[in-house]
């Protein structure tokens, strides 16, 4: 790799705690962002309203996750609220295309989740074989930047069709859904404090599975008592959960992520 482009710092955060409770409040609000404009705003009255708000909602999210990206892009450096902008907006198209795609398109929760599983092990393959990495750390390239935010966008998708398939198709209710994929990502902290597996791996391991367990959460809060939710205004649920990250934003700065000397 070249020296100078070696040296650059990477446009994304440093993977601390903080990063991971921002990244499930961040999913979450997706979540809920995402049925908020497509359930909420745009109605489900009819099967086929529900479909069209589905594709209107992902076509919206769409337009915001594309121009967050080449914002990003663009950036010169590490910009948090930007950063984490452009983590909402891959959520909430997640929420609104995985919805689209497992429902209207009639392709079910496991056809979805295999279609998706797929695609993000293709990008992150497509990824290693080009840049020869697919370390966060290495993100400071605008090449790399694209490969990064289309494995992130499959994978939020991934993780939608993989909450709903769990508390839904197993009807295990979102708080089952919630401590299965909660415990999937203990392990796979545990697996990283005390073996020797790839750090990169488990990273994208984790990353995966905060996006189903943001999933079910934000429908426990947003979906009717008789399916097993609290019932709570989605916009409400939105609104509070974007204060909260905003203000651990403003709290706690973060630091670009930067290789290991």
């Amino acid at each position: 790799m070249d020296e100078r482009k070696s040296d650059l710092v990477a446009k994304v955060p440093q993977v601390t705690l903080l990063f991971w409770i921002i990244k499930i409040l961040a999913t979450t609000l997706g979540e809920t962002g995402g049925d908020a404009v497509t359930m909420s705003w745009l109605g489900e009255t009819t099967a086929e309203a529900k479909g069209t708000g589905y594709l209107i909602g992902t076509a919206i999210f769409g337009v915001i996750f594309v121009a967050a990206v080449i914002v990003q892009i663009r950036a010169k450096k590490f910009h948090p609220f930007l950063y984490w902008l452009t983590i909402v907006a891959t959520t909430t198209v997640g929420t609104t295309l995985a919805d689209y795609c497992t429902r209207s398109l009639g392709i079910g929760y496991t056809g979805g989740s295999t279609i998706l599983l797929i695609c993000v092990i293709a990008s992150l393959l497509i990824w290693r074989w080009s840049t020869g990495s697919i370390s966060i750390e290495t993100v400071n390239t605008p090449k790399v930047e694209v490969f990064y935010w289309v494995t992130i966008m499959f994978s939020q998708t991934l993780g939608t069709a993989l909450g709903d398939w769990v508390a839904d198709t197993n009807e295990m209710g979102y708080v089952g859904a919630a401590a299965v994929f909660g415990g999937l990502l203990l392990v796979t902290f545990l697996l990283y404090y005390f073996t020797s597996i790839s750090r990169v791996i488990l990273f994208w391991a984790a990353f995966i599975l905060t996006r189903p367990l943001g999933a079910v959460v934000g429908d426990f809060l947003d979906k009717p008592l008789a399916q097993g939710g609290l019932a709570l205004s989605r916009y409400t649920a939105s609104l509070a959960l974007l204060v909260v990250i905003v203000g651990l934003i403003l709290i706690f700065p973060q630091k670009p992520a930067s290789k290991a000397h």
